[in-house]
């Protein structure tokens, strides 16, 4: 949890899927995005672009371009960046950006993309971190308001990948890839309580969870959620907001190790305050 850090525990906002545009201005409204923003300078918005597949694997171009709007809109003074690192060991971030609508976004809204794999770190130290004692971060994560923009899925190893686990996209391989065929490759490794521990040192401010079709096996393969939940949900409370994601893949967040340890430390995953946004 981020210093001086407020929020809202255990409440989650949530519409049904209509546009983009509609959406994102509905959910941030309802749950007072603006006032939230008010002396902040910067925004990094940290999408899910784990690899350069379409999405429903990773975050869809639309729904960062309308959050974008919606900041230009409302917080004119602060300025945006899109930021991300990649897992992939074949390319770097700057391709999932280019191949996934990202590059063009930026040119078009003048928003700055960052390659999270390359930026300048800061290293941190918790002693009760079990996992991660000492973890490095990029430093711009903490002068900042950080919104994730998570996809619904489920995953081999964390059960889940939401908003807490998107956070691994932040992790700098230079530390973390540790010999492995994939860029972050230490956090395979007691998964549950690196994620976790990782939270512990910056979680996001605000989340914003596309649930519009959802991933029901793993987070790279296999089918989608039948029906669709057709949902976007939003909130400052990411353990409430995992464990709503949780629940639309039809899984007990209590079997997710990283949730279950974050409930009453990082947040709170129950009860849930679900506000239907129309």
């Amino acid at each position: 949890m981020a210093k001086g850090k407020t929020r809202q525990e255990g409440r989650v906002w949530v519409r049904h899927h209509t546009e983009w545009t509609e959406d994102v201005a509905a959910l941030c409204k309802a749950a007072g995005l603006t006032r939230r923003l008010r002396g902040k300078r910067r925004v990094v918005l940290k999408p899910n672009l784990v690899e350069a597949v379409a999405p429903p694997i990773t975050t869809p171009v639309g729904l960062v371009w309308a959050l974008v709007e919606y900041l230009e809109a409302v917080a004119p003074h602060c300025a945006i960046l899109v930021a991300e690192g990649c897992g992939a060991q074949a390319y770097d971030t700057v391709h999932c950006f280019r191949e996934l609508g990202y590059t063009e976004l930026a040119s078009q809204k003048g928003v700055t993309l960052l390659d999270l794999n390359e930026a300048t770190l800061v290293r941190l130290a918790n002693p009760e971190c079990r996992r991660w004692p000492e973890l490095y971060l990029p430093e711009l994560l903490f002068d900042a308001f950080l919104i994730s923009l998570p996809v619904l899925k489920a995953h081999s190893l964390a059960g889940v990948t939401l908003t807490m686990k998107n956070m691994m996209g932040a992790v700098p391989p230079a530390h973390y890839q540790q010999g492995g065929h994939w860029k972050k490759a230490a956090f395979h490794r007691g998964m549950q309580e690196a994620v976790f521990d990782l939270n512990r040192y910056r979680t996001p401010d605000f989340t914003l969870l596309d649930a519009t079709v959802g991933m029901r096996v793993a987070h790279l393969w296999g089918p989608t959620c039948d029906p669709p939940p057709n949902r976007l949900a939003a909130g400052y409370d990411p353990v409430a907001i995992d464990a709503y994601g949780t629940g639309l893949l039809e899984r007990d967040w209590r079997q997710v190790g990283h949730i279950r340890a974050a409930h009453g430390v990082l947040g709170c995953a129950e009860p849930l305050a679900v506000t239907e946004v129309a």
